[in-house]
């Protein structure tokens, strides 16, 4: 009896998944199967749609739901917690090929996560000294800024501009959360996504990691560059991408 309950359910939910390919259990009226259809469909496509608006807005109605209805149906997700359905549609789309999707689109997907991450990120804040020297100890970055690098110009793509190459230059953006929980995101510099990857290390001094990028950019006027470097340190953590510093190791 167990094993006949647990064939009936597991043909059930295959069916729920993709009616397409397999045929729900006998007994049940149709009727029924279509409002369980359509419920746990609408309910996945939903909050996906509320997770990526754009790639939404931007595919239209009958393409998002045919790439909804295909991780729906093919994807094995490895949680079931609600809030990690989005990140399980960006495993799903790094797994597809030959689909004949926009080039730009597991990163545009990224990029559109990156915002609900930041929002839910529970990261323990590191110990700190939130007025230690910038440049003669080591500047501790927020766990909650985080600095991304794209092929594709991700913040700029939608219905109106969906490009066929991607740019020579990549796409480099600095993504915060600030005091009032608020996802800032904001186009940075190489050398600014260079220092703030050299800062992550956790074991640069301030100067040191500016003096190790002016050799890295074969920098001429270096006094220019660490004067500016210095006033970036500044406003780094005035914005809290920078919390402080710890000692610098002796």
């Amino acid at each position: 009896m167990a094993d006949t309950l647990h064939q009936q359910q597991f043909a059930l939910s295959r069916h729920l998944r993709d009616p397409s390919s397999h045929p729900p259990p006998p007994g049940i009226e149709e009727r029924r199967l279509a409002i369980y259809r359509d419920l746990f469909f609408n309910n996945i496509e939903s909050l996906l749609a509320g997770n990526f608006p754009v790639i939404r807005q931007t595919l239209g109605d009958d393409a998002w739901r045919r790439l909804v209805r295909s991780f729906y149906a093919g994807h094995r997700s490895q949680t079931p917690l609600f809030p990690e359905i989005a990140r399980e549609f960006i495993r799903f789309l790094e797994t597809r090929t030959g689909e004949g999707d926009p080039p730009w689109l597991r990163e545009l997907a990224h990029y559109e996560w990156v915002e609900l991450a930041l929002q839910i990120a529970d990261d323990a804040t590191p110990p700190h000294d939130p007025r230690g020297d910038l440049l003669a100890d080591v500047p501790v970055v927020s766990p909650f800024a985080w600095a991304m690098a794209y092929q594709w110009p991700v913040h700029r793509i939608g219905p109106d501009f969906q490009p066929d190459l991607s740019p020579p230059e990549p796409t480099l953006l600095l993504v915060r959360r600030d005091a009032s929980h608020q996802v800032r995101f904001a186009a940075i510099s190489p050398l600014v996504y260079r220092l703030i990857e050299l800062l992550g290390e956790g074991r640069h001094t301030g100067a040191e990691a500016l003096r190790q990028l002016c050799d890295e950019a074969g920098v001429d006027d270096v006094p220019a560059l660490l004067e500016q470097g210095t006033a970036m340190l500044l406003r780094m953590r005035q914005e809290g991408t920078l919390l402080g510093t710890v000692p610098a190791a002796l």
